[in-house]
């Protein structure tokens, strides 16, 4: 890599592409997010926008500029991810850049796999790594899989080289056939086949447990199974079984409403299926919606309980003692249907015969389950326990479910176990019938995930979504919550969440990543303690973990503990452990580290060292980028503090608004809507440097920075964020910086006085149209924060309120922290996940 400046150090073309990141949230079909879950995947947008800035020269002149910017523009957008004259384009440019060589870039904290893919898109020779073995596969059927086995070949030759394919009992398994009734020329050997192992796998398991889910005698297909969890009324009058529901609503839709109705009968609970709307016109085992009724009104909130037969409430404490002393209980209260060739769902209350059906289940799960025990060698079903405490997945546990396996019901359980079965079987199949070893593993890896992907849907902490009528992925948030009601999923139904639905989906992600022609390296170690040589990179594009943001480790032992069993004899290097590992977890966890100062120093220090890799493996001038999000200003300054000590000095800055701005964390709190991209440099260093210089060579080279900064358009706290990237490179020049007194300046002070000088040029900008400069510079410099806030908030927002983010950001620069000033007398107002900022007539009126 050489010292030449990068574009990406000049200039970004920010809101351009945090448009194009946002939009990119809420695309579904074929992008790799849909494959299996993973948290807080970056978007595919920004991480091609920024490693193609990052990996071609800075522009020569103004036209230069403009061509370059309207070209990332376009280049980074969803539609254009194929778009092989805009691909071919950027690889030529990127090549000049490197004298013609693929320039070679790592990932050390590859998770979901969105930045290496978009290197290896853009012609880099690509490495991936990651500590944690569910990510570690994720980006093996992302980042290699696709791309070394999904490469289009004629369909002739695929059939000619699949002679089993031609057995009439083979032929119902090419997705019905279609292959042999399809005209296309070519076709996907890798997706071809995983379809054809994994209807394989559908047919095998519902051959076996296929009549645990009878059809209705219409024809009817049940879809899934409602279900609440019980617990007795502690009214000593009382004694009835209290079925726990959050809310009684199966559709709630603008011309359907369907509910289930409760009402008392000797002392028990009973509910019927009630509803209006001209949808239900007329249709059988629906009674009409009794008037008052409010569905939204259910029998727990907080885990504080309501009897429906005397009125009495259970306390939330009593309600847990009572899941943990074994009193707690669950039943069927209603069953959806879908008959094929119609539209739209169906509603019972569930019957006598339908827990007849589940009791059988249960004793065959017992029956199977001890047979494959002795086969395997370990339970079929999860028996390791959930880390505890844990706020990430320690809910379950509070309610006595202490095992992995406690989260399923009997019928959920068997039908997963039959599932792993068979995945384990196909592997022998494979290898039996002449399939190389490597490729059967790579069929092998998507048959897990999707069973994996079964899990998520097939749990009783799946949720019934009554406005679209679907069973919810158990992960809806980055959090293991407690259901009280729950759906079970019918894997055989064809419907949203089961195996063919899911398994079709799943495969539009490899289709996408196949049209790559180049495929990546994975490796599974601690980014503390790479594998590679020093200086044998061009350049790190990472994002890494933020303190206690996401607990992945925690959060992927609901996946691993099902992939250990599916896929161990594929992968014994990954799946060894009981769960994943967590001793060297790049992560702020209290419980595991023993308090929040350990916890605080352990990340750090890691983090640290992690930075320190990524100098060692980056050739001389080799360039990183470094995504960091998280809200605190303290972790902005930790941050800076561990790349400097690392011997990386920052080179730019830009925040991107990546994430969906209606996301919510828990309690209201605000989502952090936005990422900052850190560019770093591997760079000769002086030895020591003195702050009063230092100051003074700040205030000369963003004298420039910022004018051009502004120039560019780039305003608000986007202008302070890529101010202060800038000016950390003239801070960075120096192993330290020392004051006269010889105390070490750290990142704290330096931003302390960075923020000053740039919120001083913007506010002497803000003002300059209503004053003199003279007058503008000298009343720029005396006010105070909070003035200088309310000032450059004016200028950003005006009268409107913006989201938590923003304002957060745009604190920051005025060294304010916003939790302190919000809801207390003053103008600054937290309105959910918004700050509003009061004008001098709200002010008055409330003071008044």
């Amino acid at each position: 890599m050489t010292s030449t400046k990068r574009f990406i150090e000049e200039s970004f073309p920010v809101k351009e592409v945090s448009v194009e990141s946002a939009r990119e949230k809420n695309i579904r079909h074929g992008h790799i997010s849909t494959l299996h879950i993973w948290w807080a995947r970056r978007p595919l947008a920004s991480s091609r926008a920024t490693a193609y800035a990052a990996l071609i020269p800075a522009p020569a002149n103004i036209e230069e500029w403009q061509k370059e910017r309207d070209f990332i523009v376009e280049l980074c957008k969803w539609e254009n991810s194929n778009n092989q004259q805009l691909l071919e384009r950027a690889r030529r440019k990127i090549l000049e850049a490197n004298a013609g060589v693929p320039p070679k870039v790592l990932d050390p904290f590859g998770g979901g796999g969105s930045i290496p893919l978009e290197a290896l898109r853009l012609g880099c020779e690509t490495y991936s790594n990651d500590l944690n073995p569910v990510a570690v596969l994720i980006q093996k059927c992302t980042l290699e899989y696709p791309q070394k086995y999904g490469q289009p070949i004629p369909k002739t030759q695929y059939l000619a080289e699949r002679p089993w394919l031609m057995r009439e009992d083979s032929r119902s398994l090419t997705d019905s056939g279609s292959l042999f009734a399809d005209r296309s020329e070519m076709v996907n050997p890798l997706v071809e086949d995983v379809k054809y192992w994994g209807n394989w796998v559908l047919a095998q398991a519902k051959k076996e447990i296929g009549r645990f889910y009878p059809e209705e005698p219409d024809g009817s297909i049940p879809v899934g199974y409602i279900w609440a969890r019980t617990i007795p009324c502690q009214n000593p009058a009382c004694g009835a079984e209290i079925p726990l529901m959050r809310q009684y609503w199966l559709a709630k839709k603008a011309k359907k409403h369907v509910a289930l109705f409760p009402f008392v009968e000797n002392n028990t609970v009973q509910f019927k299926i009630v509803g209006d709307g001209p949808a239900l016109s007329g249709v059988e085992g629906h009674d009409e919606w009794p008037a008052g009724f409010t569905p939204e009104n259910g029998t727990v909130a907080r885990a504080v309980a309501t009897c429906p037969v005397c009125g009495s409430t259970i306390a939330d404490k009593m309600t847990r003692q009572l899941f943990q002393e074994g009193k707690a209980g669950q039943r069927m209260i209603a069953v959806v249907t879908h008959k094929p060739g119609t539209s739209g769902k169906k509603y019972r209350v569930a019957t006598a015969q339908d827990m007849a059906v589940f009791t059988e289940a249960e004793a065959y799960l017992q029956e199977k389950r001890e047979k494959l025990m002795l086969a395997w060698g370990m339970d079929p079903v999860p028996d390791e326990l959930i880390t505890r405490p844990c706020h990430d997945i320690d809910r379950p546990p509070m309610y006595g479910m202490l095992s992995w396996g406690d989260l399923f019901n009997a019928r959920q359980k068997l039908a997963l176990m039959t599932f792993v079965e068979k995945v384990r079987q196909v592997r022998e199949k494979m290898l039996g019938i002449g399939i190389e070893d490597e490729y059967s593993k790579a069929i092998g890896s998507y048959l897990g995930l999707s069973l994996d992907m079964q899990t998520g849907f097939n749990s009783s902490l799946s949720r019934w979504e009554n406005t679209s009528q679907i069973i919810k992925h158990v992960y809806s948030r980055q959090a293991l919550p407690m259901m009280w009601d729950y759906a079970e999923n019918n894997s055989f139904s064809g419907s949203t969440g089961s195996w063919l639905n899911g398994f079709n989906y799943y495969m539009n992600s490899v289709i996408h990543c196949s049209t790559i022609p180049f495929s990546c390296s994975v490796t599974n170690n601690s980014a503390t303690q790479l594998t590679f040589e020093n200086d044998s990179f061009d350049a790190v594009f990472t994002d890494p973990p933020y303190y206690d943001n996401i607990g992945y480790a925690n959060l992927s032992d609901y996946f691993y503990v099902w992939l250990k069993r599916s896929l161990i004899i594929t992968y014994p290097e990954l799946f060894f452990t009981p769960l994943t590992p967590k001793n060297n977890e790049i992560v702020s966890d209290l419980n595991r580290h023993g308090g929040k100062n350990n916890a605080r120093k352990f990340f750090e220090e890691m983090l640290k060292k992690s930075f320190q890799e990524i100098y060692r493996i980056l050739k001389p001038n080799g360039t990183a980028v470094i995504v960091y999000a998280h809200k605190s200003t303290e972790g902005w300054e930790t941050l800076i503090n561990s790349l400097l000590d690392s011997g990386l000095i920052m080179t730019g800055a830009w925040p991107l608004n990546t994430e969906m701005q209606t996301r919510l964390l828990a309690n209201e709190t605000a989502a952090l809507a936005s990422s900052i991209y850190i560019v770093a440099r591997k760079m000769a260093r002086q030895p020591t440097g003195f702050y009063t210089q230092v100051k003074e060579e700040l205030n000369r080279y963003l004298a420039q920075k910022l004018e051009r900064l502004w120039q560019e358009g780039i305003s608000g706290s986007d202008f302070f964020i890529a101010a202060i990237g800038s000016a950390i490179e003239v801070f960075g020049k120096y192993e330290q910086v020392m004051d006269y007194e010889g105390n070490v300046i750290r990142a704290d002070r330096l931003l302390q006085d960075v923020r000053k000088i740039v919120t001083d040029f913007a506010v002497k900008q803000i003002l300059h149209n209503g004053a003199s400069t003279a007058l503008s510079t000298s009343f720029a410099g005396e006010i105070s924060d909070l003035t200088r806030f309310y000032v450059l908030w004016r200028w950003e927002f005006g009268a409107a309120k913006a989201p938590f983010d923003e304002a957060r950001k745009l604190a920051q620069s005025c060294s304010l922290d916003l939790a302190l000033h919000w809801n207390r007398p003053g103008f600054i107002q937290k309105e959910k996940e918004f700050i509003r900022i009061l004008g001098p007539p709200r002010n008055a009126n409330r003071t008044a």
